[in-house]
């Protein structure tokens, strides 16, 4: 997945996922310290980093099947 499909992916999650995500994966906080600074549970940072990861996966390996839904190997 290139840079601008992941930023793509992560434009189109709900706020929250999108959210946890970034502050996961590109501020490189643990899930104690987002669950703090979002007044939210570690489980729902955990939840919903999963869940947001799951949709980005979905929404690449859907671009990769392209329009015919076969793949572009």
């Amino acid at each position: 997945m290139s840079r601008d499909a992941l930023m793509r992916g992560l434009r189109a999650l709900p706020v929250n996922m999108r959210t946890v995500l970034v502050l996961r994966y590109f501020d490189d906080m643990a899930d104690a310290e987002i669950a703090a600074a979002l007044g939210i549970r570690e489980s729902t940072v955990r939840s919903q980093a999963a869940r947001g990861l799951a949709k980005l996966r979905a929404a690449a390996d859907d671009k990769a099947a392209g329009p015919t839904g076969r793949g572009t190997r």
